[in-house]
């Protein structure tokens, strides 16, 4: 009966995107960690780590984040890749307890989570196509890229640990209704229907990522599969005072 209760138990998610932590941020955050431990058993931050893509400001964050009690899971964003110092952020942030993922899982309790940064190329009709001059191939080619790292990474977790829960972090949209409130010429820098692909057909339970600051907090995708845009400033415009956004999985 005990092992049933912990196997139907709800994990409380919380997630977060678009942090962009500066080298000013000392002891900014420890408040914002604790309270998170408190009201959730895992933190998800959704890219944008750092402001300027700066291993400094990767250090900070990584000093913050120790006032915080419970499992976290990362990915990168456009920012942490600014100044081409990505890996050294990664190692930076990496820890025991904190996971950053880049086309590999993490499974933490009944639930497996899968990331990837995600890439721009547009959404459903208006998706970017691979023809034409070499860098536009590239660009779509980047999109088709992190869709597959994205299947390989829930691939893994299904052949590991039948019947688990998924969940999927990225930093850039698989839908168009999670952007809405952007610019609309901007839309094809904010994310990519390639990626919604895999995660209606490995039946993900929830989807989180940021990148887009005006866009819209929830969508769904085909097949009812859930799409948070949990961008620090939609979340703070949504009036949390922890800006935070949990779901229970």
């Amino acid at each position: 009966m005990d092992a049933e209760n912990t196997e139907n138990k709800k994990m409380r998610i919380a997630a977060v995107a678009d942090i962009h932590v500066t080298d000013t941020d000392k002891n900014k955050w420890t408040e914002y960690f604790k309270e998170v431990s408190r009201r959730a058993d895992v933190l998800l931050i959704c890219g944008d780590l750092t402001n300027t893509g700066d291993e400094s400001e990767a250090k900070i964050l990584c000093d913050e984040l120790k006032s915080c009690t419970i499992p976290v899971v990362v990915v990168l964003g456009n920012h942490d890749h600014e100044k081409g110092r990505q890996k050294l952020i990664r190692q930076t942030v990496q820890s025991e307890h904190v996971h950053v993922l880049d086309g590999e899982a993490v499974v933490i309790g009944n639930v497996g989570f899968a990331g990837v940064k995600g890439f721009g190329g547009g959404f459903d009709n208006y998706m970017l196509s691979m023809f034409g001059e070499d860098a536009m191939k590239a660009f779509v080619q980047e999109a088709v890229n992190e869709a597959l790292h994205l299947d390989r990474a829930l691939a893994r977790i299904d052949q590991q640990h039948d019947h688990l829960k998924k969940v999927a972090i990225m930093h850039y949209s698989p839908m168009l209704d999670t952007v809405k409130g952007e610019p609309e010429p901007i839309y094809p820098f904010l994310g990519s229907s390639r990626l919604a692909e895999p995660l209606v057909r490995r039946q993900v339970a929830a989807v989180f990522h940021g990148h887009a600051h005006m866009g819209t907090l929830e969508g769904t995708l085909t097949g009812g599969v859930k799409v948070f845009n949990v961008a620090k400033p939609v979340l703070m415009k949504a009036g949390y005072e922890f800006p935070f956004h949990i779901v229970e999985i």
